[in-house]
């Protein structure tokens, strides 16, 4: 697949993305009690536009359903997974089971992961981890989650409770179609002149996350011819997830907006610029949500047929029935 700065938005990737995540998220009664935890938002509203991958280690590691509840013990560098009742030592085996496991999941290039929050196993952070003398903190890090991030260091990952905070969901969204599009776009045939253009369409949405980014992906594109081709697409997909990793805030948003205004500005009359302007000023004090400014923005983009904004992936960087937008 090659990129043209003048490719429709929809046509920057095509299938559903493929995203890890708990089993027990979807619904599936694997948990040591044999219950779930089905989240609706990921299986009824976020699932209709990705593909589940379920995983559930406890369960794959030999545990079974119902199981003795595991937990954290050891040091932050070297946790171990205890059960509390027996005293079993899970680590060796689910250390084994998580290398073979996430080589799988490598294989079938993943886009995402969603973990179940304070989880031993499947926990990204603060998981209580008890020292020898019983004592814990939240220094945890679940076995099988440490695994997934350190085989897949540019994989967006998050867990199901912090997706419940609108910004950090549209963040991790966002991330999870940026990834997409880069696996799929770099399936095609290497060149700079491709990377210029996948660039070319992304520069607004890594500017409302970091313009150090911004600056220094602009600088690798245009000395590209400098390095081997698999290097800079190398480099150029690490530094992009590394920005999209940078949070979005108001005003990088209404720098964006303000940014994209000047395209069309001139073209405006008095009252339709002070308007927009207006809108975006409401938008910073955070009084309306961003998908206010940014229609009226999209409408005058379309309306003078402004070729470089109507290609730009931050006008839908997602899919606009997530409507993630409405509540950042």
């Amino acid at each position: 697949m090659s990129y043209i700065v003048n490719t429709p938005l929809k046509n920057f990737f095509s299938g559903k993305a493929k995203l890890g995540i708990s089993a027990c998220l979807l619904g599936q009664k694997v948990r040591y009690d044999g219950g779930h935890k089905q989240d609706y938002f990921l299986t009824e509203t976020f699932g209709r536009y990705v593909e589940w991958v379920p995983v559930c280690p406890e369960l794959e590691v030999g545990m079974g359903v119902p199981r003795e509840s595991v937990r954290l013990v050891g040091t932050k560098d070297e946790p171990k997974m205890i059960a509390e009742r027996s005293g079993k030592d899970w680590t060796a085996e689910m250390n084994s089971y998580a290398d073979k496991r996430v080589k799988s999941l490598k294989a079938l290039e993943l886009a995402g992961y969603v973990f179940k929050k304070n989880s031993p196993s499947c926990g990204m952070e603060r998981l209580r981890l008890y020292n020898a003398k019983g004592v814990s903190s939240r220094d945890g890090r679940g076995l099988f989650a440490s695994a997934v991030m350190k085989e897949l260091p540019l994989l967006p990952v998050e867990e199901e409770g912090r997706l419940n905070d609108p910004v950090l969901r549209e963040n991790f969204i966002e991330k999870v179609f940026a990834y997409h599009r880069w696996q799929e776009f770099t399936k095609g045939r290497k060149s700079v002149r491709a990377l210029i253009a996948f660039h070319t369409n992304h520069k607004l949405l890594v500017l409302a996350h970091s313009d150090p980014h911004y600056r220094r992906l602009g600088r690798m594109v245009a000395e590209a011819k400098k390095l081997p081709i698999g290097v800079v697409y190398e480099q150029y997909g690490r530094i992009l997830m590394e920005a999209l990793a940078v949070h979005a805030t108001a005003k990088k948003h209404c720098n964006v907006l303000e940014h994209m205004i000047g395209y069309f500005s001139r073209q405006l009359s008095a009252d339709e610029r002070k308007e927009i302007v207006d809108l975006v000023v409401d938008f910073r004090r955070q009084l309306i949500p961003l998908i206010v400014p940014l229609t009226l923005v999209r409408h005058y983009v379309n309306k003078y047929h402004v070729a470089y904004l109507q290609e730009q992936i931050y006008l839908e960087p997602s899919p606009k029935e997530l409507m993630l937008r409405n509540h950042v």
